[in-house]
């Protein structure tokens, strides 16, 4: 022992490290996927499902209870432990259990994925760095956050079938401690990868074998067992933030504020709108006390660069959406006034809803009237015409992690048929502040750009689908570059070149 702590190092400054770099697919960069990609373990959700299923026995949570806090297990021991596991999916689909790893996924892991994972992800995937997923977790487990990561290789427990019906086995060695460094040097040589150039990632003292055996090791949030190993080793560590539990006191209180202080702006601007007779005028009020108040009451700050952007009237600002609450808050506190947004018309009929979003001037569409969408989508530009802006989300719908998704062409149509400027915001963090399908908030920072407008009045069906793409890239560049210093050089010079200066 050193007696010295093991260094920390900053995301931020590992990813100067990366991108200043070798590049390509002779690096590769090994993530481990429990408490390396994600707080905690998957297992977690899978055996919560298994116990309301009635499919987990008392034995068997006896015998993996002792092995999570036994020390770590033996390759053969863990072997052993992931074949009793699995002696209650004998006969079943393997497609079955995919799609279960899929909604487990969507519902509950996603959320535990560190932020700052996905961005040394991104990081090597930009370099051309071939990233490997390598984990002793099964592949239904594995596979889905490769697939929203745009990982191409998992290494993993495989589990034997026969004619895509499990039998119960293992295939082969389980990637578990010197097995888990076998799989990665047989992966690295048949892809002729040196490992003395690869980066690996890993939380767990079973995972010194694949640290020792890359040249740039990286424990994150190391379990004590591997924080002494590091220390010895002069490693230095990462450090991801992590998330409270759902019903920390605190996160509810935050939570508890920042629903109150909607609440109270909401009252406000109705007092404020029915003391005026000017609806518009309410609206207004509600949405610029929230935007003032509602970060500050729940701790939850929003930062903005380039918020001279935002003054651009009328006209369409788009956002990357993962969380409803927390995107509304940053909308209020951008864009505060003359602004609303879309809703499916079936909501108009909720009782009390329906009242509530009719008073806030919400654009109602028939979204399920696809064969009259141009008719469908007029009282919205309508809406534009008589300086209302409008804020959409062009990926349609919360995205389960920070990667940026396909951009619907809706937004970009209403942009161009009202004569208004695009106004793009990327929002960073907002996940980690608020998940979507989580119920409490959390304390932190929201980081927000807003990019320079894009005129529209002149677009051509061909212009159109070109900056559907290129305002998608901007997002991707910005978030994967934050702050976007280039991304937003080469957009303003895009503006420049395709379609004239941008009106003032």
């Amino acid at each position: 022992m050193t007696g010295t702590p093991a260094p920390v190092i900053a995301v931020d400054e590992l990813i100067e490290r990366i991108k200043t770099g070798p590049a390509g697919r002779s690096v590769a960069a090994f993530f481990d996927f429990d408490g390396t990609l994600i707080q905690g373990y998957s297992a977690g959700a899978l055996y919560a499902h298994r116990a309301r299923n009635l499919e987990l026995g008392p034995d068997e949570l006896i015998r993996t209870l002792r092995a999570a806090i036994g020390g770590p297990l033996t390759e053969e021991a863990f072997k052993d432990l992931v074949t009793q596991g699995i002696r209650g999916w004998v006969g079943r689909q393997d497609d079955d259990l995919m799609e279960l790893g899929e909604q487990l996924f969507a519902q509950q892991i996603a959320g535990a994925l560190f932020h700052g994972a996905w961005r040394l992800v991104r990081a090597h995937q930009n370099r051309g760095h071939t990233v490997v997923i390598a984990t002793s977790a099964t592949r239904m487990q594995a596979q889905p956050i490769a697939r929203e990561l745009g990982v191409e290789h998992v290494l993993c427990t495989e589990l034997q079938t026969e004619h895509g019906v499990l039998t119960g086995g293992v295939v082969g060695r389980p990637p578990w401690g010197e097995g888990k460094l076998a799989a990665v040097k047989e992966f690295a040589r048949r892809r002729r990868i040196p490992l003395k150039n690869s980066h690996a990632y890993a939380n767990g003292a079973e995972d010194v074998p694949l640290l020792e055996g890359v040249g740039f090791p990286h424990p994150v949030n190391p379990e004590p067992l591997l924080a002494r190993r590091a220390e010895e080793r002069g490693w230095q560590l990462l450090r991801f933030s992590g998330k409270r539990s759902r019903l920390h006191p605190v996160a509810l209180a935050r939570t508890s504020a920042l629903f109150g202080s909607f609440a109270a702006a909401v009252g406000v601007g109705a007092l404020a709108g029915a003391l005026t007779v000017d609806r518009r005028h309410g609206v207004d009020a509600a949405t610029r006390l929230f935007g003032r108040v509602g970060g500050q009451l729940s701790n939850v700050r929003v930062t903005v660069l380039d918020e001279h952007h935002s003054t651009r009237r009328p006209a369409v600002f788009l956002i990357n959406h993962q969380s409803t609450l927390i995107d509304a808050l940053v909308t209020s506190r951008v864009v505060q006034r003359g602004f609303s947004v879309m809703a499916k018309a079936e909501v108009k009929q909720i009782p009390v809803l329906g009242q509530l979003l009719t008073l806030a001037d919400v654009a109602f569409v028939d979204r399920a009237n696809t064969s009259q969408a141009i008719s469908a989508m007029q009282p919205v530009v309508e809406k534009l015409r008589a300086g209302i802006s409008i804020v959409l989300a062009p990926e349609g719908t919360r995205s389960l992690s920070p990667r940026v998704g396909a951009f619907k062409k809706g937004g970009f149509h209403l942009a161009r048929d009202a004569g208004v400027p695009i106004v793009p915001i990327v929002i960073r963090n907002a996940g980690e502040i608020m998940w979507r399908n989580a119920k409490v908030v959390q304390e932190g920072t929201i980081e927000v750009v807003v990019h320079e407008p894009v005129p529209t009045t002149d677009w051509t069906r061909d212009d159109l689908n070109e900056w559907v793409s290129r305002t998608r890239q901007l997002y991707v560049d910005t978030l994967d570059d934050w702050p976007g210093i280039d991304a937003a050089k080469r957009w303003s010079d895009a503006i420049a070149q395709g379609s004239g200066a941008v009106q003032r």
